[in-house]
């Protein structure tokens, strides 16, 4: 599997428990702080609830354009179960 169709995967198959926000690492070495999201078929819509300096407050990137995503919610790594993650 392709880094992008990971990060697709993962962006089309976020659970309800697991709030839709947080941090996306770009590539580019740009962070992106989001409270929700969309998908597409090959780019990403990220909401901002703030804009960045040129104003913007939404950002459209192509799934291979991710290199991370934080998560700054205290979420117990139990709940990330349901993403697929399990314990080694």
């Amino acid at each position: 599997m392709q880094t992008g169709d990971a990060w697709r995967n993962l962006f089309e198959n976020w659970p309800q428990s697991i709030p839709r926000q947080g941090m996306l690492v770009t590539t580019f070495q740009e962070t992106i702080p989001f409270v929700n999201y969309m998908i597409s078929g090959g780019i990403l819509l990220i909401d901002r609830d703030k804009p960045d300096t040129s104003g913007a407050r939404k950002v459209m990137i192509t799934y291979e354009s991710i290199s991370a995503v934080k998560i700054a919610a205290p979420i117990e790594l139990a709940r990330f179960q349901v993403m697929g993650f399990q314990a080694p």
